[in-house]
């Protein structure tokens, strides 16, 4: 979506306040699965937040998972095989809630050749750039929108930021840095996991990306085949505990990703930093407050403490008046409006297949220039699959 759409569609979302839809009884069913990453991060009762919406069916191929979700959704018709509650209960909406990503891609194609308008799913999107071109092309041949859970995307103070970069509160942007959480999964689970939320957000602020050079190290070393193996949470071959990555983009902003395993900071450089000459904007992913201001050249020595003022929806600095608005971005009520209104008005949504599979073509890029020995290679990826399992 462009950026003028995008800040069109949050500010009527702020305006409405979520007002009542005028359509009723929309049907929606939730596929997940018990102890295979389950329901996600509540993309299962999302649903029951919204006026007008009815789940009708779940479906959940472990058994004592379904009729604990069957109780808490208190839906009556569960399902062991989504594909025949697909066929059964025919949806206009589904919730694709696991969060092992091998299963997003059976799942999002099978809804969508059963007729479904609108899919949200949890990230990451899938696992490879094949998988996501196969569901963009299976969704725009069925006419089926699909939204992907990269909540901060959806988040209205990233306006706010666009407006500070537009007025020069920055001075000139010089690059942009993002970290994993740096515990023990840093690497390249943690490039998948939690950075592909940062990477969303790069992509969100210095455009599509043009290329990548990365190297990825296993206790020091570069990774060897030896050391791949299968990862954890659905995701793919996986290989290092420490990622470097660097990407150019096409607003000519360089954008450079990070994560070490065990890397000491308690979680707390999990975050993308827009370092300007004049300031520095630190986006923490799912904080409340999300953002904060550093003024100052970031360069230059202070001989005052160099304060971090939040950013909220009203600006700078400025106290939070729209609680509620903020809570529906982390509960993904947000999300799943959007995805809703882009069904009802032939838009795309706010975080789309497009928008996701960008991020998932990242992720693939530092795969592929390690297998090329760190060198630059061009988006879009001429490899299209996980390039870790080449090596």
């Amino acid at each position: 979506m462009k950026r003028r759409s995008f800040f069109a569609a949050t500010s009527a979302i702020a305006a409405t306040g979520f007002a009542q839809d005028t359509q009723t009884n929309r049907r929606v069913a939730v596929i997940g699965h018990t102890g295979r990453g389950n329901y996600g991060h509540g993309l299962d009762t999302v649903w029951q937040k919204i006026p007008g919406v009815e789940i009708v069916a779940v479906a959940d191929a472990d058994q004592a998972g379904l009729a604990n979700e069957l109780k808490k959704l208190k839906v009556d018709k569960g399902y062991g095989d989504y594909r025949k509650m697909l066929k059964e209960i025919r949806p206009e909406f589904v919730s694709v809630c696991p969060r092992h990503a091998d299963q997003h891609h059976d799942m999002a194609i099978a809804a969508i050749q059963a007729g479904v308008k609108g899919l949200y799913i949890e990230k990451p999107f899938c696992r490879t750039p094949s998988e996501a071109d196969a569901l963009i092309a299976t969704s725009e041949k069925h006419g089926a929108k699909i939204a992907v859970a990269h909540r901060n995307r959806y988040h209205p103070v990233l306006t706010q930021i666009d407006k500070m970069i537009a007025a020069g509160e920055l001075g000139k942007l010089l690059q942009i840095r993002g970290r994993g959480k740096g515990d023990r999964r840093g690497g390249d689970e943690d490039l998948w996991v939690l950075g592909s939320h940062v990477l969303n957000l790069v992509h969100y602020f210095a455009g599509v990306p043009k290329s990548c050079s990365a190297i990825m190290l296993r206790d020091g070393r570069q990774i060897a085949a030896s050391d791949v193996r299968a990862g954890g949470e659905g995701l793919g071959p996986l290989a290092a505990n420490e990622v470097h990555a660097r990407y150019e983009t096409e607003k000519g902003i360089v954008a450079y990703y990070d994560s070490i395993a065990n890397d000491g900071t308690n979680g707390k450089a999990y975050c993308m930093e827009l370092i300007g000459s004049k300031g520095t904007v630190t986006i923490h992913i799912d904080h409340k407050p999300v953002a904060h201001f550093t003024p100052g050249n970031p360069f230059q020595p202070s001989s005052t403490p160099r304060p971090w003022i939040p950013i909220t929806t009203g600006g700078v600095g400025r106290p939070e008046t729209q609680n509620e608005l903020i809570a529906n971005v982390y509960n993904h009520v947000l999300g799943v409006r959007d995805l809703m209104d882009a069904c009802d008005t032939d838009r795309q949504p706010l975080c789309d297949a497009h928008a996701a599979a960008t991020t998932v073509e990242m992720i693939c890029g530092v795969f592929e220039s390690q297998r090329q020995q760190g060198k630059t290679i061009d988006f879009p990826l001429v490899q299209r699959d996980n390039a870790l399992s080449l090596l």
